[in-house]
């Protein structure tokens, strides 16, 4: 089964988050979808987060190292419509590019994001929890 996984999905991961375990867990076996993004924004992440003097600079290099192992396809995204998601249900469009992702290969959606998760329900794309 095909899946679109958010950011938040391979920073947990990368990371060793506390919902790593449950992430492997619904994951393993899936093939797992992104948009074409993913990498720039896993970059943004991370870079935030050194800032924010949450991670260390050798630890958000680690995490990266850790995310590009993570098979993932990357998708295109039809920005206009992605933008008009964004619009619609006043979100940032980063976030539109993964719901568009998901609803337009209908594919379930995995995301730690509550924001995204009501706005899925909104589109009626599936969520894994």
């Amino acid at each position: 089964m095909n899946i679109v996984a958010d950011t938040n999905i391979f920073l947990a991961v990368a990371l060793n988050e506390p919902e790593k375990d449950s992430i492997i867990q619904l994951t393993t076996g899936m093939v797992t979808i992104a948009p074409e993004i993913l990498p720039y924004e896993i970059g943004n992440a991370l870079t935030a987060m050194v800032k924010r003097k949450q991670i260390t600079p050798n630890e958000a290099m680690s995490a990266l190292s850790i995310a590009n192992k993570i098979p993932v396809r990357l998708a295109q995204v039809d920005i206009p419509q992605a933008l008009k998601l964004a619009l619609d249900f006043n979100i940032y469009a980063y976030d539109a590019y993964f719901l568009h992702c998901a609803k337009s290969s209908s594919c379930p959606l995995i995301t730690l994001d509550n924001r995204m998760k009501q706005v899925a329900i909104k589109l009626n794309i599936e969520l894994l929890e």
